[in-house]
């Protein structure tokens, strides 16, 4: 490989010793956290550094969707209830709170903007980033992080064998040098890492620069119509206007103008429509709105997560930090298991392959909705519209890591379109466990699991488990896990159709689920030996480091 040298600094002179460390995390934001907790979660250990000491005093985003708090929820961090409540925010369009309110906007393309939580045990959250981030923080040390915070990368170079990575503390300037075997680049759209590779980017490209002003102010008498973002259009203001439902407001501008604190509150006033309103300024924001996507997630030992691999503009989808916290869950799992032996470097090749694809969706779906498509010089007419749902919780992943994601299958689709196909998201059901209600998803944990109705598949499990040395999990439908039907039926009848229908199985199938939840193969009934179909298909997919010799056929 050839080498990759990042402002290559020499060691400080009285530096003799270099640290060691599976996995650095560059940025310690939301996602670079995320990282750190899923990562730190599967065992993984991880030193993470920012320059920055907290959580920047902007809130930034504040909707986080149904996919990310499922991946929360597996890993045990504890987000408190929306200030917003369950429902999706609300938005109008209007000349000021006090004047015309000329209409008010569906949150998603169809109206509905659930993101999928009928076929979820959780629901989407409004929390702000800056509320976000400490538990975040908190639950990465308390799986044993080593966060670093005011501590800056200035310099790496890659060789086959690892990183080597030049950090320096903020404080008091000392440079070491810190040896890891991956980097996990989630250093913003700004990103200095991506920029040192050499990686390009595609997309719609820089749109504009924006100015926001954060600030409090007596205003909850405008949120009693439950609209709480608006669209301000005046014939000489044209802004975005929303509340953070805790005492803060934020107003974007995309005119790029610096004001002082006068200025500011004048144009906050005639947002809001009332000059006698007293306005307590916070802080004030510049940032780039763009569509670009990275032409490639790594590069030897570093990938790219966040920002760094997608800018995506502010939407109402919540694509942008979202697709982030998505981008660190799918590259944890994988990091864990080559970093402890259970399978091969051509694992990690499965990132690239399916969370871009991901992100280029986005990318477009962003600019087929009326929000951006304005912005681009000449539209396309061929994207069609997706709801969040099918963005969200139904985007397919091809990739060495599936088995049987066939050419003619759409790249997203609603989850309940979907029945168990590899490559999608594993449904979620309810089910009855050991007396207590649970869902499918919990199932999948740090390993791979293996899903049946038939009992015959325990024995495939266990010997595929002790063969190529992939942790597999069985479990037994019907009486290791009972599926429960709406009305609270937990009958025969209601294990064979709710299981059976979501899965797309017979009654002797199984479906092979990947610890990030996706289903990885299935085989809609059972061959006629079951353990060397197993083995084929973890050898496929899971690339162990013991294989055998079996091949695997697609269902």
């Amino acid at each position: 490989m050839k080498e990759q040298v990042m402002n290559e600094i020499p060691h400080a002179a009285d530096d003799t010793t270099t640290e060691a460390v599976p996995v650095l995390i560059v940025g310690g934001s939301l996602v670079g956290l995320s990282a750190a907790v899923f990562l730190t979660w599967h065992g993984v250990p991880v030193v993470l550094v920012d320059k920055h000491h907290g959580s920047s005093p902007h809130p930034r985003a504040i909707g986080f969707t149904t996919r990310t708090v499922e991946h929360f929820r597996q890993v045990g961090v504890d987000v408190p209830p929306s200030q917003q409540g369950m429902k999706p925010p609300r938005r109008a369009r209007v000349e000021s709170l006090t004047g015309t309110w000329l209409e008010e906007y569906p949150w998603t393309p169809g109206g509905k903007g659930a993101y999928g939580a009928e076929d979820s045990p959780v629901h989407a959250i409004a929390i702000t980033q800056d509320r976000l981030e400490p538990l975040l923080r908190d639950r990465s040390a308390e799986l044993g992080a080593d966060l670093r915070l005011g501590t800056e990368l200035i310099g790496f170079v890659q060789d086959d064998d690892g990183v080597t990575a030049t950090l320096r503390r903020r404080d008091d300037g000392h440079e070491y040098r810190l040896r890891a075997q991956y980097v996990v680049a989630a250093d913003g759209a700004t990103s200095a890492v991506r920029e040192k590779l050499g990686i390009a980017r595609h997309g719609a490209g820089p749109l504009s620069v924006q100015r926001s002003i954060l600030f409090r102010a007596p205003l909850d008498e405008y949120l009693r119509h439950g609209v709480v973002q608006f669209e301000i259009e005046q014939p000489d203001l044209k802004a975005f206007l929303t509340t953070y439902s805790d005492g803060r407001w934020v107003l974007m501008l995309s005119d790029d103008i610096e004001r002082d604190a006068d200025e500011q509150r004048r144009v906050v006033r005639q947002a809001v429509g009332r000059t006698d309103i007293p306005v307590e300024l916070v802080t004030t924001g510049r940032w780039d709105l763009a569509g670009l996507i990275a032409d490639r997630f790594s590069d030897g030992r570093v990938f790219l997560v966040g920002d760094a691999a997608h800018q995506l503009p502010p939407n109402r989808g919540g694509f942008g930090a979202n697709t982030g916290i998505d981008d660190a869950h799918n590259l944890a799992w994988k990091l864990a298991a080559v970093l402890a032996g259970r399978s091969g470097p051509r694992l990690l090749d499965t990132y690239d392959a399916e969370r871009r694809p991901v992100a280029d969706l986005r990318h477009d779906q962003l600019f087929a909705r009326a929000d951006y498509k304005a912005y681009l010089t000449a539209p396309r007419t061929d994207v069609p519209v997706l709801d969040d749902a099918s963005v969200e919780l139904g985007q397919l992943y091809r990739s060495a890591a599936v088995l049987g994601a066939g050419a003619d299958l759409p790249p997203a689709r609603r989850p309940e379109e979907w029945a168990g196909q590899p490559g999608t998201r594993a449904p979620h059901l309810w089910i009855t466990v050991d007396g207590e209600e649970r869902s499918t998803l919990d199932l999948f944990r740090r390993d791979w699991v293996l899903l049946s109705e038939d009992e015959r598949w325990a024995a495939a499990a266990t010997r595929a488990a002790e063969r190529p040395g992939i942790p597999v999990t069985f479990v037994h439908i019907g009486t290791d896990a009972n599926p429960v039907e709406p009305n609270g039926n937990a009958s025969a009848n209601a294990n064979a159709n709710a299981f059976r229908t979501a899965y797309g199985l017979e009654s002797t199938g199984a479906a092979l689920v990947r610890p990030d939840g996706y289903i990885a193969w299935r085989t809609l009934t059972a061959p006629a030996d079951p353990a060397r179909a197993l083995d084929a298909a973890l050898n496929a997919t899971a690339v162990p480091t013991r294989t055998t010799e079996t091949t695997a056929s697609e269902s």
